[in-house]
Formats: structure tokens, C-alpha cells, sequence
């Protein structure tokens, strides 16, 4: 059975007197009490390692935000996927829509950094998704494909054994705005069924999460589509009482669907 996998994603956001407070908080009320969820945590780099000191031998994983396509060398201000390593990193997010937009950060090059992240042993988090102009022309599922065919240019579709697609609408990052349930049912099955025509295994193996304004009021309509197994929160997560409660609730709902 998958776990249901939930990240929060910090962004540029946080400091010592708020991880101090707020990881200490989410250990107290989470740890050890999940049985169908798992919970990573995608902090600024500078916290990693000092995050990380606190998750030891916790439940609970940690996330980089984002990584370098060298493994060392001249590349003033880059992380290596061997730093995330050292530092207990087990999932790394690209192509969020974040760094596509500001830091022009392409197909090509996105795709460089999900085969570098699978190749050494860590888990890539792949944000896919269109954006409010693409949506309007009908363009969801030809980019959501469009994105994933960039990997398959440079390497084959075992690349995408045990790895996660993050269906993140651009429009609705950090604007609000709540895509329609079904139609994200309905891009992230046809994402599914794209990849079982390739190979069905590696489809059953992805983990498919969505993310876009997601928060403890909203979760219920997400959580009961069979096909979403995971969320990838960003301003939610920063409200930690929130997010604890979307954390236990998200929880209480996913065990009583596997009872049912």
C-alpha cells in the first residue's frame, strides 16, 4: 500500500526561532502517530543540516527545495546532490513553477536534474503543470506530457521507477484560487495512463501528489480520488497549527477509506 505523502514546502521562509518552535511542535503532535501518511519537511537550505539534527529518529523526512546539475567544482552558490545526501535529504523538488518562472529554468535543463537525483539515490519530486493561458486553450494534459517527454528524451522510462509527479496548476500556486476536483482527477489519471502505455509497472510505482492552495478546509475533496496520493503544500505549512490539523485529518480520512 502507498502512503499517503505529504510536503511541506517552506520556500523562502523561516528562521531558527521558527523552526525551534515549529518542528518541536510538529514532533510532539506527529511522530510515531501516522500509519497511512508519511511527512517530509522542505526547509531553506542554510536549515537542512540543523533540521535534520532534530528529525533523527523521527518518522519524519526531509526535502530540499531544489539542487545543482554539478556534482562539485566552480559553481559559486550551487548544492550538490552529494550535499543533500550528507545532510539526510531523501526527496529533492524540481521544476516547481517557482523556478521556472524566476530562474528560467527549462525542460532540458529540469530534466538533467531529475535523472542526476534518481542515478544518486534520492527520490525526485517532479512539478508538472500548465499555466492560466495554457489552461484556457486546453493545453493541461499537451504540456503535463510535454514536461515528462523531455525526460524520456535523454534517458527511458525506468527513470521513473519509485519517483513522484506533482501535478501543481501554475494559476493556482499561491494564488488561492482551488482547481476544479475533477479536472485534476482527470489530468493526473491521464498523466497515469500515459505512463502505463510505456510501461504499467513503473505507473503503479509513481506516487502522484497534487499542490495548489491547499489547505486543512479543502483537503476532503482532494483525499477521496483514488488517483492523488500525496500533497505538496506551500503558504499552509507555514501556519503550523493548520498544518498539524491537515496532517491528523488528512490521516483520520485516508484510514477510514482503506477500511471502507
Amino acid at each position: 500500500m502507498k502512503k499517503f505523502l505529504i510536503i511541506a514546502n517552506w520556500k523562502l521562509n523561516g528562521d531558527y526561532n521558527f523552526i525551534n518552535k515549529n518542528i518541536n511542535l510538529i514532533k510532539k503532535k506527529i511522530n510515531n502517530s501516522l500509519h497511512f501518511c508519511d511527512l517530509s519537511i522542505a526547509p531553506p537550505y542554510v536549515y537542512l543540516n540543523y533540521i535534520n539534527n532534530y528529525l533523527k529518529n523521527t518518522s519524519i523526512s526531509l526535502t530540499a527545495q531544489n539542487v545543482d546539475i554539478h556534482l562539485k567544482g566552480s559553481y559559486t552558490g550551487e548544492i550538490s546532490i552529494n550535499m543533500l545526501k550528507d545532510v539526510g535529504v531523501k526527496y529533492v523538488i524540481i521544476g516547481h513553477s517557482e523556478r521556472r518562472i524566476f530562474h528560467h529554468e527549462n525542460d532540458n535543463f529540469i530534466s538533467k536534474k531529475f535523472i542526476l537525483i534518481k542515478n544518486n539515490g534520492l527520490i525526485p519530486v517532479l512539478c508538472i503543470g500548465e499555466t492560466e493561458e495554457q489552461k484556457k486553450q486546453n493545453q493541461t494534459e499537451k504540456i503535463c506530457i510535454q514536461q515528462i517527454n523531455d525526460i524520456l528524451k535523454i534517458s527511458d522510462i525506468n527513470i521513473f521507477n519509485k519517483t513522484i509527479i506533482a501535478y501543481e496548476p501554475v494559476w493556482a500556486i499561491g494564488t488561492g484560487k482551488i482547481a476544479n476536483i475533477d479536472e485534476v482527477q482527470k489530468t493526473i489519471l491521464f498523466i497515469k495512463k500515459y505512463i502505463s502505455s510505456l510501461n504499467i509497472k513503473i505507473a503503479e510505482s509513481i506516487l502522484f501528489q497534487y499542490g495548489g492552495s491547499i489547505n486543512y478546509k479543502n483537503i476532503d475533496i482532494f483525499l477521496k480520488k483514488k488517483d492523488i496520493n500525496g500533497f505538496l503544500i506551500g503558504k499552509t505549512s507555514l501556519t503550523t497549527e493548520n498544518f498539524i490539523f491537515l496532517i491528523k485529518k488528512t490521516e483520520k480520512i485516508i484510514s477510514l477509506l482503506n477500511v471502507s
